[in-house]
């Protein structure tokens, strides 16, 4: 009997059993199909060794006039601008206090009680202390005069801190150390760092631990909520938000050692909004919009989220936000939701979701300066990152399922939907992160499986050839190659370069695998067995010879049985035939990385997959 050719369909479909897809495939991580055919995803590596603060789950990159190169990093505890290989701290400042702070230490300890009245911090706030004498032992001045991250605030005139040397490393009092710092010690505060978990209410367990009294409520707000930044550049310059916290501004020709200011701040500003749940611009018509921001009441702002309202400045000016008949700047409330979820800038219009509805915001110049149109009403946005721009339209993700709007909306077809939305944890659902991968036609989301509160999942669709594939993967943030040649991400304190290599950071990918639904062998009425197996594959790494995959083949008689796995075998670029002996009705091909090879024969591997071909013969109906 000739050898049989097995070419399955390509994408990841679950919606059905996996004998019902038979001749598709059923199971993945970490692949990618691209033409028809499955390859390996590429690899990542650290874009630079150093670190950030927090967890970073907003990027945003541009160039400047002098091309210099930027890229925007929001974080849970600060804001970055990356320059080169330096994050540059560019957070703003909430509050200065002049020779109001002293300290007291306890003799073994390293903990010191810092006072200074109506500090307004939080635990992990950050203050820069400058101006402080020796306490008289070990805590010198040069342990004091720095950047502190705030342990603990007991009360509203007093926070912690832990002692440390200028290397970082921890400095315990003595008994010398009687002194409280001297009369003129001054302290620079960072705005109030927010949560690394989305909170649905106040309460108790809202809020940053170790922050107030026991059984106190914490008010939602952005300090006491999932830190998520926006941000945009105006020009050269940057415009960033805390979820519904404050605007900034930052200039970037006054250099990266230069924090950004509250926009009421700036130069010339007037009735600028001072909270907002995002800021963005407008990229045709250069008006800066601010969603969810608070609106003007009795001349001033009322720094209270307005959670449907929309304002816009005068065109080409981030300060003047007053709308008069002589500007352009103005104001709308949506009818349509509860509160607005996010927005996005596409091709000449900004689109607006709230947790319901689809708004579509256009330019259409004096008196109204922008028109806005109800798209939809019943599909809203999972959270504020979920929605990404691709050459075929904008995608975005909800609680129900996938949409694109191109002009118009219309769902995307899934076949991985009930795997996804079966094991999704909805009340981490702010941490969704949308993301497009424009050199292989993909658009994808970061998201939480149902079992853990942070990201470890991505679901991905290829738009020009309609498939889906998913995988494990914690990315927190990612922007696509633009003004960098290649795409980057953020996990834990650290900026990835991704399709880049074959491997994890200089490690194996390990877990990569590729699985097909059950397929009949022969027909699945008699029994068959199978002799052979001839491979098909391109290896596309950087390993050279060395490149090895796992081929493995599975069995069972009845879709109701376990499977059984009858061999796994090595493949390499010299393979011609694998034999095996199976004997059943029904089979499973998978191929896999070689995790318990040496790691010699783990990095650098790069494949794709042909047409697998099988030696089948007849074997009897029992």
């Amino acid at each position: 009997m000739p050898y049989s050719k097995y070419n399955f369909r390509p994408g990841i479909n679950r919606e059905g059993t996996d004998y019902s897809n038979e001749g598709g495939w059923y199971d993945a991580n970490l692949v990618r199909f691209r033409q028809g055919r499955p390859e390996k995803i590429g690899g990542w590596e650290k874009e630079t060794q150093n670190t950030y603060l927090g967890t970073a789950r907003a990027l945003h990159s541009w160039v400047d006039l002098n091309s210099t190169r930027f890229l925007g990093i929001g974080t849970t505890w600060k804001y970055y601008v990356l320059e080169g290989i330096g994050f540059n701290d560019i957070t703003p400042i909430r509050k200065t206090s002049t020779d109001s702070i002293t300290f007291a230490a306890t003799d073994g300890s390293s903990t010191l009680t810092v006072t200074d009245t109506s500090h307004g911090a939080l635990p992990n706030d950050f203050v820069t202390i400058s101006g402080a004498v020796t306490l008289g032992g070990l805590v010198t001045a040069a342990v004091l005069n720095q950047e502190y991250q705030i342990a603990t605030t007991p009360t509203a005139n007093t926070y912690t801190i832990v002692a440390k040397d200028t290397d970082g490393d921890t400095v315990t009092a003595n008994s010398s150390d009687s002194g409280n710092g001297g009369s003129g010690v001054d302290g620079v505060y960072q705005i109030n760092v927010g949560l690394d978990e989305y909170v649905s209410g106040s309460g108790w367990g809202a809020g940053a631990w170790g922050a107030g009294t026991f059984g106190s409520v914490s008010p939602l707000g952005a300090s006491s909520q999932l830190r998520l930044w926006s941000h945009d550049n105006f020009g050269a310059d940057l415009l960033m938000n805390v979820r519904g916290g404050g605007v900034y501004y930052w200039d970037s020709s006054a250099g990266t050692n230069t924090r950004a200011v509250a926009l009421e701040d700036l130069s010339g500003a007037y009735k600028a909004p001072t909270v907002a749940l995002q800021v963005l611009v407008s990229e045709k018509d250069r008006h800066v919009i601010c969603l969810g921001a608070d609106e003007i009441s009795g001349g001033n702002r009322t720094s209270v989220v307005s959670p449907l309202f929309v304002c816009w400045s005068d065109q080409e000016s981030a300060a003047d936000w007053e709308p008069i008949s002589s500007n352009s700047a103005g104001s709308i409330t949506l009818s349509s939701g509860s509160e607005i979820v996010g927005g996005l800038s596409s091709r000449e219009e900004t689109l607006i979701w709230t947790d319901s509805s689809l708004y579509s915001m256009q330019f259409i110049g004096p008196p109204y300066t922008f028109g806005v149109n109800l798209i939809n009403q019943g599909v809203g946005l999972v959270g504020p990152k979920a929605a990404v721009n691709s050459p075929l339209g904008v995608f975005w993700m909800d609680q129900k399922g996938f949409y694109v709007y191109n002009g118009s909306l219309a769902p995307v077809s899934c076949s991985v939907h009930h795997y996804v939305f079966s094991d999704f944890n909805v009340g981490q659902a702010f941490k969704v992160f949308g993301f497009l991968n424009k050199q292989f036609n993909e658009v994808g989301w970061f998201y939480p499986s149902e079992d853990t509160t942070e990201i470890d999942r991505y679901v991905v669709y290829n738009y020009q050839e309609q498939v889906w594939s998913y995988g494990q993967l914690a990315r927190y943030a990612w922007i696509d190659q633009d003004v960098n040649a290649y795409p980057r991400a953020t996990y834990a304190n650290s900026l990835y370069t991704h399709e880049i290599g074959n491997d994890d950071d200089g490690s194996p990918m390990d877990n990569v695998y590729l699985e097909s639904s059950d397929f009949d062998i022969d027909d699945g009425e008699f029994f068959s067995s199978v002799s052979n197996i001839i491979p098909d594959v391109k290896f596309t790494g950087n390993g050279g010879s060395d490149q090895t995959i796992n081929f493995v083949m599975k069995s069972r008689n009845f879709p109701g049985e376990s499977l059984s796995t009858n061999t796994t075998q090595t493949v390499t670029s010299t393979t011609t035939k694998l034999n095996t002996r199976i004997r059943a009705r029904q089979a499973v091909f998978r191929v896999e990385s070689d995790d318990d090879g040496s790691t010699g024969t783990r990095t650098g591997v790069g494949w794709r997959l042909g047409d697998t071909r099988l030696d089948v013969r007849p074997d009897g109906r029992r």
